[in-house]
């Protein structure tokens, strides 16, 4: 067998790892990495007596720090159902893990100048122009509060739907009682609606917040992906697959799994053991009437961290760069200042920026963590977190009910995870 040339075996070596193992983050012992083999079985261990109470189904776990994978493990099953286990490369419904991908694409029409953070959103979706805002009073004869209309004092911004200080919000979340009876009745959801609808209906009814003076999570990316529709002449899942997933390799990442990928898909329990009513997630096999870029993705943990990997080396991965280092810097950054947090769903000692939570501070937060490290996570048991300081980001992935037992997961294992940190 005649054997190839030193130079065109070199040739035929790049070629494969470009080509072939170019989705993969290359892979790493612990300990050459800084963290301890010892440790992070500690994860394994808790993770599968968490899934043995019935905590949830079952995880899949990653963790890379200095740009390589050091624990990768699936655990427990990926439906409970046909007691199929969980495999690593199980897909998961993100939930809100798809706001990131939606401030990411914002961000890269920013770069491109088709963008700008302070242009109101009525530039692009006329209808949100000249909304007026809820104000609650106290009303002493009644003891109850009574609402009034006032005009906004100013349009909301691109910058706003970015930091969630629109005034858009959750009826699912919000304290703002008329707003909330007001987007039931009107029907504004990311849900069952197109997105010309989704529009027409949130122009309906009055914000909760005068914009820019107070965070509160809401629809506010779902906007965004409505204005990244506009700008780009797409929808925003056609967007996104071109633009961030093809070029970061992230093969099973989308906001439909198509009919060869199902059966990789993980599933909840079909009961909630907290209220017993069964458990209803977002049907991501057929397609849904808009791409909500608030909600509606789905992909793997390694797909996940192909994403934040990128962000974490300040706009690129494996020579691509969708980001500049500035606009990255941008993001990670604090954008509220003094703004009033108007919702719990912010952790002690995290501000928020464009796209993502920030910690502030090395304390406040119960869970060990670094300042400037970001994170998000989903309604259905994803989280993920990206600590610069450290060179490490962590994805963990479930796939249960959405409720407060979905933070204590996250907050245990990211403990864990902490604690293997030993260079």
């Amino acid at each position: 067998m005649k054997r190839l040339s030193a130079p065109i075996a070199a040739l035929v070596a790049l070629f494969f790892t470009t080509f072939v193992w170019a989705d993969a983050l290359p892979s790493a012992k612990p300990e050459q990495v800084g963290l301890s083999s010892e440790r992070l079985a500690r994860v394994t261990q808790v993770l599968k007596a968490e899934i043995a109470k019935g905590q949830y189904p079952g995880a899949v776990v990653l963790v890379a720090r200095k740009g390589r994978i050091a624990y990768f493990e699936g655990l427990g099953e990926r439906d409970p159902a046909a007691g199929a286990s969980m495999p690593t490369d199980a897909i998961f419904r993100l939930y809100s893990m798809t706001k990131p991908f939606t401030s990411v694409a914002a961000m890269m029409l920013v770069e491109e100048g088709r963008l700008v953070l302070s242009d109101p959103v009525s530039k692009y979706l006329p209808p949100l122009g000249r909304l007026d805002v809820s104000v609650p009073r106290f009303d002493p004869d009644t003891g109850k509060a009574v609402y009034a209309l006032i005009p906004a004092e100013r349009e909301m911004t691109i910058q706003d739907l970015l930091r969630h200080t629109s005034g858009l919000v959750y009826a699912g979340f919000t304290g703002h009682a008329r707003v909330k009876e007001l987007y039931g009745k009107v029907g504004v959801d990311w849900r069952d609606v197109s997105p010309a609808e989704q529009i027409e209906r949130l122009a309906k009814v009055p914000l909760a917040h005068q914009p820019g003076t107070a965070w509160e999570y809401g629809l506010s990316t779902d906007v965004l992906g409505r204005v990244i529709e506009v700008v780009s002449g797409t929808t925003l899942g056609g967007f996104l697959a071109e633009r961030l997933f093809a070029p970061l390799k992230m093969t099973d990442t989308a906001f439909l799994v198509p009919k060869d990928k199902v059966g990789r898909l993980a599933q909840p329990f079909q009961t909630d053991r907290a209220t017993g009513k069964p458990i209803e997630l977002l049907d991501v096999t057929v397609s849904q009437k808009n791409d909500a870029g608030g909600a509606g993705a789905a992909g793997t943990a390694e797909d996940y961290a192909r994403f934040l990997q990128m962000l974490l080396g300040g706009g690129q991965l494996d020579g691509v760069r969708l980001l500049g280092r500035a606009t990255v810097s941008h993001m990670t950054a604090d954008h509220l200042g003094d703004i009033r947090v108007a919702s719990p769903i912010l952790a002690r000692g995290y501000t928020f920026g464009l796209g993502f939570a920030i910690r502030k501070e090395t304390g406040l937060n119960p869970v060990t963590g670094s300042a400037g490290e970001y994170r998000w996570g989903g309604a259905a048991g994803t989280a993920f977190w990206v600590d610069p300081k450290e060179q490490m980001i962590v994805v963990f992935m479930t796939q249960n009910a959405p409720g407060p037992a979905r933070g204590y997961d996250r907050q245990l294992f990211l403990q864990l995870i902490q604690a293997a940190i030993v260079d």
